[in-house]
C-alpha cells in the first residue's frame, strides 16, 4: 500500500496545507491497530538541523473505498480539540492517493506516566463529559439530544448516530440493535435477545444521563501520557450520550491505572447504578468484537445477556 507515488501525493497535501515544502525522507511502520497501516514520517529540511529532521506526523492508511471513515475521524478528533478540555492528536489533512485512503495526524511521544498523570487523565475525561450536545463546533441541527452530526464507524464497523430525542431508544436502535443484526448476518446467536432489548426500560429505569460528548471507543490503547506527563486520549469514535459508556469501556480490556478512577470521581462522581449498566455498555463493544473477530465473543455475549437478565 506504502509506495513512492503515494508518499510523494500525501507529501504535496503537507505541504499544500502548511505552506511548507515537506518531502517523505524518513519512514517507519508502529503499532496502529488491526484495522490501519500506521507510519511515523519525516523530513529532514532546514539548515543545521538533527538526521531525521524538524517534521514529525503520524500516518494512517486504508483502502481507498475507506476515507469516509477517515473524514469522519478527524471531524470527531476537531470536536475533541475544540472542547480545551483533553489532547488528542490535530488532523492536518486525509484524501486519497491512488487506491488508498490516507489521514496524517500530529505525532505525539507516548511514554510517560505516573499516578499523576493518569488522575489527570480522570479529570480531564470528566472536563469532556460535561461538553453538552449543543458541541463545540456550534449547535446541532434542529434540536439537541443523543446521536452526532455523522456516522462513523467503531473499529472498522459502521457507526449510526442519528440525532435521537432519549437515550433509551437511541442506546436500544443504535447500538444494540444494529450490532445484533450485523451479528446475526454473521451466524450468531444470541437466544435471549428479545428478552434484553425488552428489559432495557428497567435496566435504565431512573437514570436520565444528560448527552455528553464520549470518546466511543475508550479501551486502553486509546489512552496514554506523552513524554511530558500530558493526558492523550486517541483513535475517538465519538458522539453525544450517557458519559457511563467511557467509563465502562475503560474497565472492559484490563481496566485503567487507579489513580485515573481517582481523578474522575473526584471532579465528576459517577450515578447510582453504574456497575450493572456497566455490563449493558460493554455488551456493544462484545458484539462489535463479534463482528470485527468472530472467535468466542458471542459465547462471551451470551453470558453477558444471562447476567443482566438475572
Amino acid at each position: 500500500m506504502w509506495t513512492a507515488a503515494i508518499a510523494a501525493d500525501i507529501a504535496a497535501h503537507i505541504t499544500e496545507v502548511t505552506g511548507q515544502s515537506f518531502t517523505v525522507q524518513g519512514c517507519r511502520s508502529v503499532g496502529g491497530g488491526s484495522i490501519n497501516q500506521a507510519y511515523q514520517i519525516q523530513d529532514r529540511h532546514g539548515q543545521g538541523l538533527a538526521p531525521w529532521g524538524h517534521r514529525t506526523y503520524f500516518l494512517k492508511l486504508n483502502q481507498a473505498s475507506q476515507i469516509a471513515m477517515f473524514e469522519a475521524e478527524a471531524l470527531g478528533l476537531k470536536e475533541i480539540a475544540d472542547s480545551h478540555t483533553i489532547r488528542v492528536p490535530r488532523p492536518l489533512c486525509w484524501g486519497t492517493a491512488a487506491d488508498t485512503a490516507y489521514i496524517v495526524l500530529d505525532w505525539i511521544d507516548l511514554g510517560g506516566g505516573g499516578a499523576d498523570a493518569w488522575y489527570r487523565m480522570g479529570q480531564n475525561l470528566a472536563a469532556m463529559h460535561r461538553v453538552t450536545c449543543d458541541g463545540p463546533l456550534g449547535p446541532v441541527p434542529d434540536h439537541c439530544g443523543f446521536g452526532w452530526r455523522q456516522d462513523n464507524t467503531i473499529g472498522a464497523t459502521p457507526q449510526k448516530n442519528p440525532w435521537t430525542p432519549d437515550w433509551l431508544t437511541f442506546y436500544r436502535e443504535q447500538r444494540l440493535q444494529y450490532q445484533f443484526q450485523l451479528a446475526q448476518t454473521r451466524g450468531g446467536r444470541f437466544p435471549r435477545q428479545g428478552e434484553l432489548l425488552a428489559a432495557l426500560p428497567d435496566l435504565l429505569a431512573n437514570h436520565n444521563p444528560a448527552p455528553a460528548l464520549v470518546h466511543g471507543d475508550l479501551w486502553s490503547g486509546n489512552a496514554a501520557v506523552s513524554r511530558s506527563g500530558e493526558p492523550v486520549i486517541l483513535d475517538p469514535a465519538p458522539y453525544y450520550g450517557d458519559r457511563e459508556v467511557d467509563i465502562a469501556m475503560t474497565e472492559l480490556f484490563g481496566g485503567f491505572p487507579a489513580a485515573f478512577y481517582e481523578g474522575y470521581n473526584a471532579a465528576y462522581p459517577l450515578d447510582a447504578g453504574y456497575s450493572r449498566r456497566k455490563i449493558l455498555y460493554n455488551l456493544y463493544h462484545i458484539l462489535n468484537h463479534y463482528n470485527l473477530f468472530g472467535g468466542g465473543y458471542d459465547s462471551q455475549a451470551n453470558r453477558m445477556i444471562e447476567q443482566l437478565l438475572r
